[in-house]
C-alpha cells in the first residue's frame, strides 16, 4: 500500500519563548542579551547570547549562572508563548489559510494552495517571511518537504537568516533525514536502547524491517520508523478560530455617572450571556476593560465562584467603576468604551444542578451574591487557609468570587511547605482576633518564664484566662515550650516566642504564647 504524503511548508521562529518573554516586559530585555527561562529549577530556552557562553537547555539554574556571571533568569510561562504566538498566526491566515499550530512559534501549512497562488514554493516562502518580518517577527525559517516532520526538520536546518529557506524536493526526504540522530524521534529510554543495538541515526533506524520494529518496540516505535523512513503520513489540521464572544460598548457622548454606563450596558450584557448559552458555554472569570475620554484605561479580571449572569457582569463593571464609592458617586472623567472578554468558558454540562437538585447551595449562591451587589465587592469575604507559623497569619479573607492571593498551585505549595514552628496536628476551633493577655503561674505563685536556653523557670500550676489573680485555676496538663523564631536576622521586624498547651480543671484546652516574658492565650480548642 502506498503511503500519500502531504507536501508541507513549516515556518520556525527559533527561540520564540525568548522572543515572546522580551515582548512582554517592560523594563527594555532584548533577545540579544544572556537571557534564561527557568521551568522547574531547569533552564528551559535560553537566549543565543547566553548559549555562546555555554548556558544549554536542562541545565539547573546555578549550573547556568555559573557559566554565564551576567545571565538574566526569568521564569517561563507557556500561557505568555501562546498568546504573543496568536497574532503571527492571525497574519499568517490573512494571506493563506489553513494553518496548524504545531507548537507556540512553530507552524504548518499544505504546501499545494500558496505554492499555485504565488507561483511556486520558493515564492510562497519569500511571502510568508515578509509577512512574519511586518509583524515584528524578522528571524523566521521556512522548511518545505514531504510530511510535518521532514519539513520541521528542514525548517530547524536552514543556514540563518542569510538563507532562511530549505525545499526538499519531493520524494527526497529520507536521503534528508537519514543522518539526523535518532533522538529527534523517540525519547530517552528507547533512544538509549537503539544506541546500544547500534542505532543511531534515522537511517540507522529507517533500514530496520517495518514489521520487526514493530514488534519490538509497539506502535509508538513504528510511527517513529515510519516518519525516519520519511514516509510521515499526517495530514495538516487546520485550526479552527474559537468565535469570539467580546463585548464592546461604545458611548458617544461619554458618560459621566456610574448609573449612567451600569444602565446602558444592562441589555448588552444580557446578550453577551445568551450568546454564550446559544453556543452551550458558561463563564467563569471575564476581563472588564474600561476607557475614558481623557486616554485612560482600566483592566481587571473578575472571577465568579460558579458563573456569570447578566446582572453579575453589571455588577462587575460598577464595583469596577466605584472603586468603593457609592452610586451616586462621579467619574474623574467620562466613560467612552466598555470591553467585555471572557477569559474563561467551560461547557454548560459540568455545571448542570444534580439530578435532585442544589437547594441549599443555591440559596446560599444567591443570598451571599445579593449582599455583595448591595455592599460592593468588598462587603462579602470568605476563608482560605494559607501557609504560616501564626495561626492569624493562615487566615486569609478574599472577597466572595475571587481567588485567594497565590492561589492554585502557588497556594498549595504555600501550605505544603516546611514551617518550622507552625503548630502541627489539628488547629484549634477558636482563634483569637486579637491575643487576650493571660497568667501562668507555678504551683507556689512565682512566675513562670524561659531562660535563654529556652527551659522553663517552673512547672506551670495555675492558670489565670482573664490575668487577674481571683480567675486562677489550677492546671491539669500541659505541654511545651515550642520556639517560634522569626526574622531573626531583622532587628525591628524579629520575632521570637514559645508555645504551650494547657489544659485546665474545667477542661478547656488553650493555645498560650510567652512573649516578652508576657503570657497570650492565642487560641482556644472548643
Amino acid at each position: 500500500m502506498t503511503t500519500r504524503l502531504t507536501r508541507t511548508i513549516v515556518l520556525w521562529c527559533p527561540d520564540w519563548p525568548i522572543v515572546a518573554a522580551t515582548q512582554a516586559l517592560e523594563s527594555g530585555v532584548n533577545a540579544d542579551e544572556a537571557l534564561a527561562l527557568i521551568e522547574h529549577g531547569l533552564v528551559f530556552a535560553c537566549s543565543r547570547a547566553a548559549r555562546a557562553e555555554g548556558v544549554q537547555r536542562g541545565l539547573t539554574l546555578r549550573e547556568a549562572q555559573y557559566r554565564c556571571t551576567s545571565l538574566i533568569v526569568l521564569p517561563y510561562d507557556p500561557v505568555n508563548d501562546a498568546r504573543a504566538f496568536e497574532p503571527v498566526i492571525r497574519g499568517i491566515e490573512e494571506i493563506t489559510p489553513g494553518v496548524q499550530v504545531l507548537r507556540p512559534g512553530t507552524s504548518a501549512i499544505r504546501a499545494r494552495g500558496p505554492s499555485r497562488y504565488y507561483g511556486g514554493e520558493e515564492a510562497a516562502a519569500q511571502e510568508l517571511i515578509r509577512c512574519l518580518a511586518e509583524l515584528g517577527v524578522p528571524d523566521v525559517r521556512v522548511g518545505i518537504a514531504d510530511g510535518p516532520f521532514a519539513a520541521e526538520q528542514a525548517a530547524r536546518a536552514t543556514r540563518g537568516p542569510e538563507s532562511p529557506v530549505l525545499i526538499i524536493d519531493p520524494g527526497d526526504s529520507p536521503r534528508f533525514l537519514a543522518p539526523l540522530p535518532v533522538n529527534l524521534l523517540v525519547d530517552a529510554r528507547l533512544a538509549t536502547l537503539l544506541h546500544r543495538l547500534g542505532v543511531h541515526t534515522l537511517g540507522d533506524f529507517a533500514a530496520l524491517p517495518a514489521l520487526d520494529v514493530r514488534r519490538r518496540f509497539g506502535a509508538e516505535g513504528a510511527a517513529a520508523h515510519e516518519k525516519a523512513s520519511g514516509l510521515d503520513s499526517r495530514s495538516v489540521v487546520a485550526r479552527v478560530p474559537p468565535k469570539l464572544h467580546d463585548l464592546t460598548v461604545e458611548f458617544d457622548p461619554a458618560l459621566d455617572r456610574v448609573d449612567q454606563v451600569t444602565f446602558a450596558i444592562r441589555a448588552s450584557a444580557e446578550g453577551f450571556i445568551d450568546a454564550l448559552t446559544e453556543a452551550r458555554l458558561v463563564c467563569t472569570a471575564v476581563a472588564i476593560e474600561v476607557h475614558t475620554e481623557s486616554g485612560e484605561i482600566s483592566l481587571r479580571s473578575w472571577l465568579h465562584p460558579r458563573w456569570f449572569t447578566a446582572a453579575d457582569v453589571v455588577d462587575r463593571v460598577r464595583w469596577q467603576l466605584q472603586g468603593g464609592g457609592s452610586i451616586d458617586t462621579g467619574l474623574r472623567s467620562g466613560i467612552a468604551k466598555v470591553q467585555i472578554t471572557p477569559e474563561r468558558v467551560d461547557s454548560t454540562g459540568h455545571h448542570e444542578q444534580g439530578l435532585w437538585g442544589s437547594g441549599p447551595d443555591e440559596r446560599i449562591h444567591h443570598g451571599l451574591t445579593r449582599v455583595q451587589s448591595m455592599l460592593g465587592h468588598e462587603g462579602v469575604l470568605t476563608a482560605v487557609i494559607g501557609g504560616g507559623r501564626m495561626l492569624a497569619d493562615r487566615q486569609i479573607l478574599v472577597p466572595w468570587g475571587d481567588e485567594a492571593p497565590g492561589s492554585g498551585a502557588v497556594l498549595r505549595g504555600a501550605q505544603a511547605q516546611p514551617w518550622p514552628g507552625s503548630l502541627p496536628g489539628l488547629a484549634p476551633s477558636t482563634v483569637f482576633t486579637t491575643r487576650k493577655p493571660v497568667a501562668v503561674v507555678a504551683a507556689g505563685g512565682e512566675p513562670i518564664d524561659v531562660d535563654e536556653r529556652g527551659i522553663l523557670t517552673g512547672a506551670p500550676g495555675w492558670f489565670s484566662p482573664t490575668a487577674k489573680a481571683a480567675d486562677q485555676r489550677p492546671i491539669d496538663a500541659w505541654a511545651g515550650p515550642w520556639p517560634v523564631s522569626e526574622r531573626w536576622w531583622d532587628a525591628e521586624r524579629g520575632r521570637g516566642l514559645h508555645r504551650f498547651q494547657v489544659v485546665d480543671v474545667d477542661g478547656n484546652a488553650w493555645l498560650l504564647a510567652l512573649e516578652d516574658h508576657v503570657w497570650w492565650a492565642e487560641a482556644r480548642y472548643d
